[in-house]
């Protein structure tokens, strides 16, 4: 766990201190907003067309063949400016083992795991909840579901969630609407 003492902070090799879910308020104090970014149908496209396959890279994770969007690197660089980004995926930590250096990242990145769903919540809401606490937060997903919304339009801090086709995955006119929105926060 982080404390508010800089000398017993733990090295970023240790799981626990790169799992989002186990940060404490020292490090959710920083002044910029969450991006929580999912992955599959944001950054790695499917449900297209065989003929109109869109550019990108194909990347093999776990025996998964993934095509990892051409503008992801762009469009991460971008946000990186006006957002703290976490991973929301069920990649968890297999983003930052297999993503940062195809989308030219520093890292590790803080990601999200998961624990099982009781109810018909969304999956990723608890763990959402857990980490962003009251921070002001967007949420680029394909699968947000009616629940969100609502989770959303209920929450006391800022909230945006940000829709995708994971045929296309995250836009240049979705990365301008994150930007203006993080700068409209200050």
């Amino acid at each position: 766990m982080f404390s508010s003492s800089a000398a017993v902070i733990p090295s970023l090799t240790d799981r626990e201190a790169r799992q989002a879910s186990g940060a404490t308020s020292t490090v959710r104090k920083k002044t910029k907003p969450l991006l929580f970014m999912d992955i599959d149908g944001v950054l790695s496209l499917f449900g297209f067309e065989s003929d109109t396959r869109p550019d990108g890279v194909w990347m093999n994770v776990d025996g998964i063949l993934h095509l990892i969007s051409a503008a992801a690197p762009e469009h991460l660089q971008r946000l990186v400016g006006s957002y703290e980004l976490v991973w929301c995926s069920g990649w968890e930590e297999k983003a930052n083992e297999h993503l940062l250096g195809t989308l030219a990242l520093a890292g590790p990145l803080p990601y999200l795991t998961f624990p099982p769903v009781d109810g018909a919540r969304h999956w990723k809401l608890a763990s959402i909840e857990e980490h962003a606490l009251d921070r002001p937060l967007a949420w680029v997903d394909d699968g947000h579901d009616d629940g969100c919304h609502a989770w959303a339009a209920e929450r006391g801090a800022p909230t945006l969630l940000v829709a995708t086709d994971p045929a296309v995955g995250l836009t240049g006119a979705q990365v301008g609407e994150l930007e203006s929105w993080a700068r409209g926060l200050a």
